[in-house]
């Protein structure tokens, strides 16, 4: 949503803050906010104004009128307000069909005056600009302002100015007070816009020889627009509307749903509900609410709410715990009922989403039960019957009685089937995968009838589409805006750029035109600012394709200029920017302009500049359009299982136009079973100001030969339904038209439901879905009597058309088969390949890394350190905790040895070469071997092997000595029994006190006795003890077999711990020598000593 209604505290605070003007406000940041929590004390204390003025005190909880309500106390001194606090504070009230708790409360100095000195000013945003209202009479009986006050219109991108604020809004105003009036009006006018205001309204506006006052004052600010206004709003709170509770796992939700780049929506309506829903998608979510309450469900129905924009699987999976949560927190005597419904997808894998759904299910299959909760399932879209599949099978498995159904079941279907208005139908056999509608014959091609008069119309008259114009636009300009505004956005020769690394948008569009039969793809070039120029692969239907990807727009306008469509996938803050920098090229025609949650006020330019360069804008906030035959764009239509169900591959009769992205693929299928398919659909957003409305598309349908009939997706919300009625009445659309406004439910709801879309939000009467659809009805329109029965309208309307021959029905050509990109058919099922490598101790692919079977959050909250995740990664064991301390103590005392050893001699010298971190670090990693560090697994072994076949200590001492060989792990150049080395006593110590046993080590320490009894420095050096300890702790540790820990031993797992330790010690060498800024080492002559043969120095 984006107009979201502030308190009146925080509408003051901004206008204090951030108004600029010389008229003297008065009464700055004097007010206080009072609950049921308030200690007084220190409320005086804070605001000590309170004992020494009279006062005022009124609920601040988005209620209208409440001085006609009686919820204003006037004139009171502080326990004058305290005594009116008591009847109302924490006490239920009701306001119109709204119940709720006033719970609180704003306290403001009381301002005496006359009655004509109140005054009233609105300011509220248009698609065309923003209006200022402005009545020389305010105050509670100010009436019907909309008739009354003087109206000034300021136009996007326009500046208010004084002149015209006197002229036009203050001709009755008291002349000693213009300009007074003058100065604020235009300070409020500049800060409304500054702060990205939405509606704006002060009633009463104090005007006095002392200054202005603000006394009441209602204001909505533009919500997405946070990431521009976060240093001047701060953190603002939006409080729910009157009558409905503020849950915190609403706001879990939308916590939730800030930090995804998925849609997640929950309004709880009442909880103790017997009809819950969990629908994917914002127009279909509005569709089941309207449909639950046209069968009688209202009051049952407990939330409204809704998934979209293919949300993760732990996103889903934490959405649909907490409506589970909520469903089973309180028993109903007749059951509970989930829907978990939607359109069919476009680019969301079903399956996907629905694996957090069925964790969900089975992590609450108890109180499900215990609850008699019935689930109902209706979904379609990419991998949607794997999906529904795996939703069956959770349905078996733990017994909670779930229904599932596909594309071959309308939509709304069940929701009669949940609340017994109909029969549970039995779910007919569909296929088993998406592939199955890839795998096309021309033995079980379904050879459905078409219109003939469109496959003429698709070589012939699409022959002369825009592109086609484009030369003569540079000989005569004035054709630009009548080309702009043509029939034709689109045809089978629409080249177009994708802003953005859509790698998987583009790839479906190829797919699209090569089903299409194009003769070349509909994507001439990607844009991507954030790489260098480069060329991306693709898929031409079996052969690999090179598409060119643009750093800059300007190139790759310079290269490709029979472009004329731009797809932007921008970010919603990168969005505006580019989508201006496009319009700076006059090749440019239509912007598609995907992205959710653009602010209003640069929707609005973007608007305005489009139509001044003729310029089609689709969206924002859409999926995009489709004119099937020809081109669609980005991820409209879903993937080809949908393309080829719903016969998207070449036109039918039908165009329609949809705000609902989701909704337009449901349309699809619905006109595909009832007619011979679409000609074209667009959806134009779901925002309050989409680019273009809907009579721009339906007056070009109106004017395209081979459209026979329109369909019109509303909703509540705006007006624009309305211009289509007109044109009806006034003869301008002569085709049929069927139509339905979506959010028939709102009028039910006792307090304010904001739904899916931005602009699905009724300001006044006429903009209900129910007006709506009275007047369409009442101007000529086919209007069905609720969405379930809109697919039999369509077919009513299309029947009648071709008995009347304006349809000629034609048998339909098999469209060309499209392989299946691996990627896909992998996750489906449906392939296997060997895999290149095996890994068994980590998993990055789920919501979370995992570490042999262990998440990585367990990781954390087990407190297991560095030994123990070493422990996971190295030996896929949670190892005890003596182990994982042992492992860390290790590392620590083999960190490092000193500058004057090979590694780290190493290491400088690399550093002082001025080579980097990582190739001065391999150089001194490259000096461990038998000689230097890598005694461990040496050390184990010899030791192992000796101890195990029985051996003496002396007769191990003995059999290396005439064998020839060193005693790995024995003996120090410095340390001597004499001067032992306290990294191998501090060890010792940790065996000898933790491990349950150490018989190696024991074995070791004796031969230690023997050969420093010949020379004091043949110790038990550190590699040797932890060489002969670890063998101690993987056979004694309870978590290994003798054979496991023996082969960790014989692959070299030991030498790691040397490795990984002394890394840290290289390393700190490295920074060490750049932290002084050491030069090119060059060793000294006079330590090397030069031994050249005789002959060769004569």
């Amino acid at each position: 949503m984006s107009a979201k209604a502030i308190s009146e505290q925080t509408g003051k605070e901004f206008l204090y803050k951030h108004i600029c003007t010389t008229a003297a406000v008065q009464n700055r940041f004097r007010y206080a906010n009072v609950t049921a929590e308030t200690d007084w004390k220190r409320l005086v204390q804070d605001h000590p104004w309170l004992l020494t003025e009279r006062l005022v005190v009124k609920p601040d909880q988005l209620i209208k009128r409440r001085g006609k309500l009686g919820l204003v106390g006037v004139n009171l001194d502080l326990e004058g307000v305290k005594k009116w606090l008591q009847t109302r504070l924490m006490k239920e009230t009701m306001v119109g069909k709204a119940k709720g708790i006033l719970k609180n409360f704003l306290i403001e100095p009381f301002v005496a005056h006359k009655q004509e000195e109140e005054f009233y000013v609105c300011i509220y945003a248009a698609r065309e600009g923003d209006y200022m209202l402005f009545h020389h009479e305010g105050g509670v009986d100010v009436g019907d302002v909309d008739s009354k006050a003087l109206k000034l219109l300021v136009g996007v991108d326009e500046k208010i100015s004084a002149d015209t604020v006197k002229s036009q809004l203050l001709t009755h105003a008291p002349a000693d007070k213009k300009e007074m009036l003058t100065s604020f009006l235009v300070g409020l006018f500049n800060m409304y816009e500054d702060l990205y205001f939405t509606y704006l309204e002060i009633n009463p506006l104090v005007v006095t020889k002392d200054g202005v006052y603000v006394l009441d004052m209602a204001a909505k600010i533009d919500a997405t627009a946070d990431y521009l206004c976060k240093a001047k709003w701060g953190d603002v709170e939006f409080p729910p509307p009157f009558g409905r509770e503020a849950y915190p796992e609403e706001a879990y939700i939308a916590d939730l749903d800030a930090k995804s780049g998925a849609s997640l929506k929950l309004t709880l309506l009442n909880p103790r509900g017997r009809i819950w829903t969990m629908v994917a998608g914002g127009g279909a979510s509005v569709v089941y609410s309207d449909t639950i309450c046209d069968l009688g469900g209202v009051n049952e129905l407990a939330n409204y709410g809704e998934y979209s924009g293919a949300p993760s699987e732990q996103q889903t999976y934490d959405y649909a715990k907490t409506i589970l949560s909520l469903m089973t927190r309180e028993k109903h005597p007749d059951g509970k009922v989930l829907i978990i419904g939607g359109s069919i997808a476009n680019f969301t894998n079903v399956a996907a989403t629905f694996k957090g759904i069925v964790r969900a299910i089975k992590d609450y299959q108890v109180p499900l039960k215990e609850h008699e909760v019935t689930i109902f399932v209706r979904r379609g879209g990419p991998n949607y019957q794997e999906g529904l599949r795996v939703m069956g099978e959770v349905g078996k498995t733990t017994g909670i009685p779930i229904h599932v159904f596909g594309t071959e079941t309308h939509m709304t279907a069940i929701v009669g089937m949940a609340l017994g208005h109909r029969p549970i139908a039995t779910q007919p056999r569909v296929a088993a995968h998406t592939a199955n509608f890839l795998l096309n014959t021309s033995s079980e091609t379904d050879f459905s009838m078409w219109s003939s008069s469109t496959l003429i119309e698709k070589h012939t008259i699409m022959m002369f589409c825009f592109p086609l114009f484009l030369p003569l636009l540079f000989l005569c300009p004035s054709l630009l805006i009548s080309v702009a505004k043509s029939t034709t956005l689109f045809s089978d020769h629409t080249k177009s750029i994708v802003w953005g690394m859509q790698t998987r948008a583009v790839q479906g569009m190829l797919d699209f035109d090569y089903v299409c039969s194009r003769q070349e793809p509909s994507v001439a070039a990607m844009v991507y600012p954030f790489t260098g120029d480069h060329k991306q692969k693709f898929y031409w239907g079996h052969k690999e394709i090179l598409l060119p990807v643009f750093k800059n727009m300007a190139d790759a306008m310079k290269k490709h200029p029979e472009v004329d469509v731009l797809i932007s996938f921008a970010s919603l803050r990168s969005a505006y920017d580019s989508t201006i920098e496009t319009m700076q090229y006059p090749q440019i025609r239509t912007i598609a302009i995907i992205a959710e949650g653009i602010p209003e006020a640069l929707t609005r330019k973007i608007i305005k500049m489009a139509e001044e360069k003729g310029v089609t804008i689709i969206g924002p906030a859409t999926v995009g359009g489709i004119k099937p035959g020809c081109f669609k764009i980005g991820n409209t239509g879903g993937m080809l299982d949908n393309i080829l169900a719903s016969k998207l591959y070449r036109p039918g009769s039908v165009a329609y136009v949809s705000r609902s992205g989701g909704m337009s693929n449901e349309l699809n299928n619905i006109i595909s079973r009832t007619t011979d398919g679409v000609y074209e659909g667009v959806a134009i957003g779901g925002d309050r100001y989409p680019g273009s409305v809907f009579m721009d598309h339906v007056l070009r349908y109106q004017d395209t030969p081979g459209v026979k009939m329109i369909v019109v997706l509303g909703e509540i919300g705006g007006n624009e339904e309305y211009k289509i009625c007109n044109g009806i009445k006034e003869g301008r659309i002569t085709k049929p038209v069927v139509c339905w406004c979506i959010g028939t439910c709102a009028t039910l709801f006792s307090s304010e439901v904001q739904f899916g879309h931005a602009g699905a939000c009724a300001n006044q009467a006429s903009e209900t879905a129910l007006a709506k659809n009275k007047a369409l009805e009442e101007a000529g329109a086919f209007v069905p009597k609720s969405f379930d029965e809109l697919g039999d309208i369509i077919k009513s309307v299309y029947d009648n058309l071709v008995a009347k021959g304006v349809i000629v029905p034609a048998k339909e050509l098999p469209p060309p088969t499209v392989p299946m990109d691996y990627s896909w058919a992998r996750e489906l099922g449906l392939i296997r390949k060997p895999a290149s490598f095996m890994t068994s101790i980590c998993d990055e692919r789920g919501q979370e890394l995992i570490y042999a079977g262990m998440p990585i959050t367990e990781v954390f909250k087990s407190e297991m350190g560095l030994g123990g995740t070493l422990g996971l990664l190295w030996f896929q064991r949670r190892l005890p905790r003596y182990a994982c301390q042992f492992i860390e103590m290790c590392l620590m005392v083999t960190a490092d040895h000193g500058p004057a050893v090979s590694g780290a001699h190493n290491t400088i010298v690399c550093a002082r070469a001025g080579k980097d971190l990582i190739s001065s670090l391999t150089s001194g990693l490259l000096t461990i071997g038998d000689r230097f560090g890598g005694a461990l697994d040496a050390a184990a072994k010899q030791f192992s092997k000796a101890f195990d076949s029985g051996m003496l200590p002396m007769e191990f001492v003995n059999k290396m000595k005439k064998d020839g060989k060193l005693i790995m792990g024995i003996g120090h150049r410095v340390k001597s029994i004499n001067n032992p080395d306290m990294r191998v006593q501090i060890l010792k110590d940790f065996v000898k006190q933790h491990f349950p046993a150490a018989q190696l080590l024991d074995y070791a320490l004796e031969v230690e006795k023997i050969t420093t009894s010949k020379k004091p420095n043949l110790i038990l050096n550190v590699d040797g003890f932890i060489g002969v300890a670890f063998v101690d702790l993987l056979r004694n540790c309870g978590g290994f077999t003798r054979d496991e820990a023996d082969e960790f031993v014989e692959i070299g797992a030991l030498n790691g711990i040397f490795v990984l330790g002394r890394s840290m010690g290289f390393i700190g060498h490295y920074l060490d020598q750049k932290r002084l800024k050491q030069g090119l080492y060059r060793h000294p002559w006079d330590d090397i000593s030069y031994v050249l043969p005789e002959h060769m120095t004569m």
